[in-house]
């Protein structure tokens, strides 16, 4: 097979190369894709007078054209450019290119035929001594061949390669675009909230830098009330030393004319005018001294006089106005009501308390009563005027129980179930000490000398502290289970506790030695705030049960002398009167029942 060296053309000069072969329909067929599109092979067919072969190679876009003169063609897809682009007028684009191609061939062939002249000296020559040349050469054409083979299937796999990184790479440009665009949306939405915050920020800004001016003048403000205060405080104290400089000049005077008493009545020993201290008339036994108490012998009652529906919800404090009849009841509605135990009347009421009263107590001097209450506060209201003097705070639960002292209508004990026990001044309206104990207190009592509190705990133990100190003076085991009320006696040597193992003990005050016992079979102690009392005369005891019975025992025998039935609820309270009778009694259902 003899092969022309190609020679190329300009782009009007279609044709790429030229050969002359024998074999050329076989080695076209090895050669050649069959792949050509049908107006290209209507074309060559008409201008090329039926050629041969016409083979379409793809992989580089030219097709073979085989003539019967033996020639074989190398033609560029883009001789039909027209064709390829547009469909219009084809058959003449397609004409006029061919005789161009022609004509180019002719000119190649005249050109060219020196060049051929070997190849047709070469194919002269005997077919014997040409055999082994051809063979060489067709073996080493095999050769390359093979080896154009090799590399276009490696340019294959490296195409195929390349072109499944582009994809991926395409993929990966996709999805980073995707997410460039999500942050650029994110960035949009973090810059609007970032404006948003700005402005709050300012408007925050704005609202402080007013804070902070209205915080400037308020300090102004307070520091010209402290100047004031200061300037009053002062004052104040000036006024106090002054006070208290007349209540010296006072306390003088009024030790002069004690003085001056003393000497009279020394005066009046001497010469035999002394009359007895004490005379009794009609059973009444008086005192010559300016405000001692009268009192009856006690009876044992037995009759109940009136029943009272004093309050709603309970009654669990009640107590007599010294030297008087009249009865003071506070309950779970929050009020105090005096009544007139002759009539059975109420005589005033007392209001402003804002919690459930849990005790009661009244000065000496009848002027004063002070309410012990669940919310946390103590109320002491002037008697005459039915108004409220003092609301003394400092608790922080609810207080439980309250005494005045036996010598001065000043100083108020309470305790609560704070820990706490605390000595008020209702001079002054605060308080002057506080206990704590880690127990907490249900009943208390002042001592007679006004120097010593008694207090009953719920770990069943009675304790005596001293009022100025606020020490432990002494400590018993009174009871198995909580004490819930203290009574003294009118002489101050017995003090009577009451507990939640249903029993009253009696206890010398001097050694804190029981010295009498006081039990009955249905008697039951209704709550830790049960309250019972002892006659005036000391010879009886008073005690409620949560059968709705009130016990009276004897204490010089011991013995129950009676038993009264008249509460349908559990009984929390009783009270004597100072002047030995009636006896009251109060139970849960707030209805006050008056003995006699």
């Amino acid at each position: 097979m003899f092969i022309p060296k190609c020679s190329h053309y300009s782009e009007n000069a279609l044709p790429l190369g030229l050969w002359s072969l024998e074999s050329g329909p076989q080695f076209l067929s090895r050669l050649c894709s069959p792949i050509l599109r049908g107006h290209h092979l209507k074309l060559l067919y008409n201008h090329f007078n039926n050629p041969k072969i016409v083979k379409f190679l793809p992989r580089i876009n030219i097709f073979l054209i085989l003539t019967e003169s033996g020639d074989c063609l190398i033609w560029r897809l883009d001789f039909f450019p027209a064709m390829a682009k547009t469909c219009k007028s084809q058959e003449e684009i397609a004409n006029d290119a061919i005789k161009n191609a022609l004509k180019a061939l002719r000119k190649r062939h005249l050109l060219e035929e020196a060049a051929h002249r070997p190849a047709f000296e070469a194919l002269s020559r005997p077919i014997a001594s040409q055999g082994s040349e051809w063979k060489e050469k067709a073996e080493s054409l095999q050769l390359e061949l093979q080896q154009c083979y090799k590399a276009q299937s490696r340019l294959s796999e490296q195409l195929v390669v390349e072109v499944a990184e582009s994809r991926a790479l395409k993929a990966s440009v996709q999805v980073k675009e995707t997410a460039i665009a999500e942050m650029q949306k994110e960035l949009t939405e973090v810059r609007e909230e970032r404006s948003q915050l700005k402005s709050d920020l300012e408007q925050k800004i704005k609202a402080l830098e007013l804070v902070m001016s209205e915080n400037s003048e308020l300090k102004a403000q307070l520091e010209q009330m402290t100047t004031k205060a200061n300037k009053a405080e002062a004052e104040n104290k000036m006024l106090i030393d002054r006070w208290m400089l007349e209540k010296m000049k006072d306390a003088e005077r009024l030790n002069e004319a004690n003085a001056l008493y003393e000497d009279m009545v020394q005066r009046l020993k001497a010469s035999g005018l002394e009359q007895l201290a004490r005379q009794q008339v009609d059973g009444i036994v008086r005192r010559s001294e300016e405000g001692a108490e009268f009192f009856l012998e006690s009876s044992i009652p037995s009759t109940c006089k009136y029943r009272l529906n004093a309050h709603e919800g309970g009654c669990a404090a009640i107590l007599f106005e010294y030297n008087s009849s009249r009865l003071i009841t506070g309950g779970q509605d929050r009020s105090v009501k005096v009544w007139d135990t002759n009539t059975g009347t109420v005589s005033s009421n007392l209001h402003g308390c804002l919690g459930s009263v849990l005790d009661l107590t009244i000065t000496h001097d009848n002027r004063s009563v002070i309410a012990a209450s669940s919310s946390n506060n103590l109320y002491v209201w002037d008697l005459n005027s039915g108004r409220v003097r003092h609301t003394l705070t400092g608790h922080t639960e609810k207080v439980c129980a309250v005494d005045v002292s036996k010598v001065s209508s000043r100083h108020v004990v309470s305790a609560a179930y704070d820990r706490t026990i605390k000595v008020w001044d209702l001079m002054k309206g605060y308080c002057t000490n506080t206990i704590i104990f880690h127990s907490n207190c249900n009943a208390l009592s002042f001592s007679m000398d006004g120097q010593t509190i008694f207090s009953g705990h719920v770990d069943g133990n009675l304790r005596l502290w001293d009022i100025q100190t606020g020490k432990l003076l002494s400590e018993v085991a009174a009871h198995s289970l909580a004490v819930t009320s203290i009574s003294l006696s009118r002489n101050g040597n017995v003090v009577l506790t009451s507990g939640r193992d249903n029993l009253h003990n009696l206890f010398d005050v001097r050694s804190l030695e029981v010295c009498g016992t006081l039990r009955a079979s249905g008697n039951r102690v209704a709550s830790n705030w049960s309250r019972s009392c002892i006659s005036p005369d000391d010879n009886h005891v008073a005690a409620g049960s949560a059968d709705g019975s009130v016990y009276i025992w004897s204490i010089s025998k011991g013995d129950i002398v009676s038993t009264l039935k008249e509460h349908s609820s559990s009984v929390l309270c009783c009270r004597w009167s100072g002047m030995g009778k009636p006896l009251a009694s109060a139970d849960k259902n707030g209805i006050v029942c008056v003995w006699t």
